[in-house]
């Protein structure tokens, strides 16, 4: 069974999208695989991280999703960080793009997930 890291805060700091964790993890032992699912029953998108024993999913709840909003829209570089270090998660913004568009409007993601993500995430067209 994979490890959760759990993001407890997100924050825009110096021009970058900030997921962090109070969990001990060593960031630096972490490689990112740049690959995204989604967890509907638990309201939470999901960064899939590498290490040196398997993989490790990054969970990213509800909490977060403003201030990951504010990053998608300023094109802002996404790391995860801790006191320990930062990791560039590659591949976050159109990870993230392609699943908000999936999201949208599909009922099999569940109401409540299809609300909440509708809700923070749609962006009135230019």
């Amino acid at each position: 069974m994979s490890k959760k890291i759990i993001v407890t805060n997100a924050k825009v700091e110096n021009d970058e999208l900030l997921l962090l964790t109070d969990r001990e993890t060593k960031i630096i032992s972490l490689a990112a695989t740049g690959q995204m699912l989604v967890d509907s029953d638990q309201l939470s998108f999901i960064y899939i991280v590498d290490n040196e024993d398997g993989y490790q999913y990054v969970t990213i709840p509800e909490a977060a999703w403003n201030a990951i909003q504010q990053g998608l829209q300023g094109g802002l570089e996404v790391f995860l960080a801790n006191a320990g270090g930062k990791l560039k998660l590659e591949s976050f913004r159109g990870e993230m793009e392609y699943l908000i568009e999936n999201i949208t409007g599909n009922s099999n993601y569940g109401e409540e997930m299809v609300t909440k993500v509708e809700q923070v995430f749609a962006a009135p067209s230019a």
